[in-house]
């Protein structure tokens, strides 16, 4: 049977036949094509950016650098190195209305939301209709190399928590939207075969259901419905894994009385939950509600989630980078028995690659590179035999083009920023990502996740840096002027010991007399303490000028909790200065982190606290 390559000659990894049907590479196939992917992967790379610019070579943005060469040496050395900034009015006019040609050769089929933003508004991000089969083809992936490690998964359900989130439109009517939403909605998704390493307990109504509440009911039911038959467990993020057990733990009596009754709680209104739900939950179990129920009445819920599906051999889900601070409450409640397993390294522009050993220590996971999914290149921020990350560079700051490397040259030990070329129409696109060479599988380099470039600030998908939270609380110190109060210092930290975990800011406050001027007494702490609405105030303000994805996820996904401001005594941004030095900083060179990640400078910072508030309300949001 002849084929023809689906995305680039000799070397992609999705094929069409004769009659125009896509080839799937699954079981000991899938492991055969990452063997061989990653043994050419400089030719693999060589052709793909061969075969992005044979097709986008003549869009408005590369003609600009090209000028009509397809040479890749012209590409290195014309086209320049962007953040989102250089890309954004080809978007933005793209999603006005203006054709797809001004960035990519093919038609843009959505926008995809990412967890960045600009100008307090979503970063959209292009896609073309193949980039559906490039996320299916590492989809795909998974399940034959989780398979080397954990037999028999076909013996069984998973029950993977999935959710959807809003979307919008751009003003010309291109759906906007998360790229998991864009899968779950696709008929990738929809209409997959039936393949027994992926048989999950959510029927796929619940999962597509627009109320995060509804869905979450409908799918931890369900799994509990499948309690004996769940071999695996999971969510796409820790964090939204966590916020299932919380959800389990104020509502377990319902899931029990559904159980018991086999009908399901009116208020699931979903007429499609309802309909799904009603084929699973067909007939009364008091035995099974009542297994259920004594086991969620235990006086500690250490280990509830082995307790509760007894067969579950790892809980999936992703904990490097700021999911990382959820690992000791998923060791708590699996009570240290399943293996935490990171399975994949994917953002919105692109997905990447794949963790070839599913099983070992979050810390030490690394993420094998495929050199199908796009054109990839590295910025050197140092590193080598000491492993110590020496440079960083700014967001705004020119690359020169003649630093980047390649893929299969990078060096073990070294920290990069990677950078993207995509089909979509990216072009040397800064991801923001800091990552480091661990290893090499054949040709194709593993990368450790460092984290995301001047992040300060994630609970869930949110993502705030530096320059955002200082834009907030420089809008919301101002509510403390009336009142003769001074904001001096501040610094911040995301909790995450309960669930949603939130953001914390820490205050110091001082009085003056009357003044603004630099000869205001920053001594005395507020001689009458603020009225306690005004600081409420101020934690909503800073709030409501985060940005539109941190607001989504406070207001509609109820993923992150209300912002915290504690006020700190007089002083303590001096002692925390000097715990700093102690540690080895230089006097010199200090800067009062904005970000606090230290325990011990934590607990110096709780022990100094005055007093705590709350935001009053949720900050808007608009889909």
């Amino acid at each position: 049977m002849s084929s023809s390559s689906f995305f680039c000659p000799d070397y992609c990894s999705l094929t069409i036949n004769m009659d125009g049907k896509k080839l799937e590479y699954k079981g000991e196939e899938a492991l055969k094509e990452i063997e061989r992917l990653t043994s050419k992967a400089d030719k693999v790379q060589l052709n793909i950016l061969k075969e992005i610019l044979t097709r986008n070579v003549e869009t408005e943005y590369l003609s600009k650098y090209m000028r009509g060469s397809r040479e890749v040496s012209d590409f290195k050395q014309c086209v320049p190195v962007i953040t989102y900034n250089g890309i954004q009015p080809y978007i933005q006019r793209i999603a006005n209305g203006e054709d797809s040609s001004l960035i990519t050769g093919h038609p843009i089929t959505e926008m995809l939301c990412s967890s960045g933003t600009s100008g307090r508004e979503p970063k959209i991000t292009p896609t073309i209709a193949e980039d559906l089969d490039r996320r299916t083809f590492l989809y795909n992936l998974i399940m034959p190399i989780i398979n080397q490690y954990v037999p028999d998964l076909d013996k069984g359900k998973a029950m993977f928590l999935y959710f959807v989130k809003a979307e919008m439109s751009t003003p010309c009517g291109l759906p906007a939207r998360t790229v998991l939403t864009s899968y779950y909605k696709s008929n990738h998704f929809k209409c997959r075969g039936e393949d027994p390493f992926n048989n999950c307990t959510s029927p796929d109504q619940a999962i597509l259901c627009n109320d995060s509440n509804q869905s979450m009911y409908c799918q931890l039911l369900s799994g509990l419905l499948h309690r004996h038959q769940v071999l695996r467990l999971g969510a796409v993020f820790a964090s939204a894994f966590l916020r299932a057990i919380s959800f389990l733990e104020r509502n377990w009596v319902s899931f029990c009385n559904d159980i018991r009754t086999g009908k399901l709680d009116p208020l699931i209104t979903d007429l499609d939950c309802r309909t799904s739900m009603a084929k699973i939950l067909s007939s009364p179990d008091p035995d099974l509600a009542d297994e259920i129920s004594s086991i969620c009445s235990l006086h500690s819920w250490k280990g509830i989630v082995c307790q509760l599906w007894p067969k579950a051999k790892y809980i999936e889900a992703v904990v490097t980078g700021s999911m990382a601070q959820y690992i000791p409450a998923l060791e708590y409640y699996s009570d240290g028995k399943l293996p935490l397993v990171c399975t994949m390294y994917a953002s919105s522009e692109c997905y990447f690659g794949v963790n070839l050993k599913p099983l070992c220590d979050p810390a030490d996971v690394a993420f094998t590179l495929m050199p199908n999914m796009g054109y990839f290149e590295f910025i050197p921020l140092g590193g080598g035999e000491n492993g110590t990350r020496v440079m960083d560079i700014d967001e705004d700051e020119d690359v020169l083009s003649d630093k980047l490397v390649d893929l299969v040259h990078v060096k073990l030990g070294f920290y990069y920023e990677l950078v993207v070329t995509t089909f979509a129409g990216l072009c040397r696109y800064r991801i923001g990502d800091v990552l480091q060479v661990t290893g090499f599988h054949n040709q194709a380099p593993q990368f450790r996740f460092i984290c995301r470039r001047n992040v300060v600030l994630s609970i869930d998908t949110d993502k705030t840096n530096e320059e955002d939270l200082h834009k907030s609380i420089t809008v919301a110190k101002k509510l403390l002027e009336p009142f003769n109060a001074l904001l001096v210092e501040y610094t911040s930290y995301a909790d995450t010991s309960c669930v949603p975990g939130h953001y914390v800011l820490y205050w110091e406050i001082v009085h003056h007399h009357g003044s603004l001027s630099p000869t205001v007494d920053l001594i005395n702490s507020v001689a009458t303490p603020l009225d306690d609405k005004v600081l409420q105030e101020c934690c909503i303000a800073v709030e409501e000028e985060l940005d539109y994805i941190y607001r989504r996820c406070r207001s509609h996904d109820k993923s992150v909790g209300p912002l915290e401001i504690r006020v700190v005594e007089p002083g303590t941004f001096e002692a925390l200065m000097d715990y700093f030095i102690s540690q080895g900083g230089s006097i010199n060179q200090y800067k009062t982190p904005r970000g606090i990640k230290s325990k011990k400078a934590l607990k110096l910072l709780d022990s100094n606290v005055k007093a705590c508030f709350f935001s009053p309300r949720d900050p808007h949001w608009i889909p």
